[in-house]
């Protein structure tokens, strides 16, 4: 699989909330690195903690949250993907659009890094 063969079905699995090929595409002691400013936004090591206190966190105070790819540009060991961040936070109502960028490092066919850089503004002004 291509490396952003790879990320696309990381993806997919996000969004299906299809948590077993999650774990598969990544290497066990992944690092999640979400910008300072996100909400709940931090340094997770391990697919489990990606799973749970990032994927399952969001559920919780978003009624609706997403990310829509723009565009995948592909380096030898990393694959960069911008796009858009949306939601809908349940206590206030509010919406946001905020563009971002995600950073994948791929290591023996395996996403072995993620970084992430986006607007935390527009999103703590939708949370009120």
């Amino acid at each position: 699989m291509s490396h952003t063969a790879l990320v696309e079905e990381l993806y997919r699995a996000f969004k299906t909330k299809d948590f077993e090929s999650f774990r598969r595409l990544c290497a066990p002691d992944i690092e999640w690195i979400q910008n300072a400013g996100f909400p709940g936004g931090k340094t997770h090591r391990g697919v489990q903690a990606v799973v749970d206190d990032v994927f399952k966190a969001f559920s919780g105070e978003w009624s609706a949250w997403g990310f829509s790819i723009e565009e995948i540009l592909s380096a030898e060991r990393s694959v960069v993907v911008l796009g858009r961040y949306e939601g809908v936070h349940r206590a206030t109502g509010r919406s946001f659009s905020s563009s971002a960028a995600h950073v994948y490092d791929i290591e023996d066919a395996k996403i072995r890094r993620f970084r992430q850089y986006t607007d935390t503004k527009v999103i703590w002004d939708a949370m009120g």
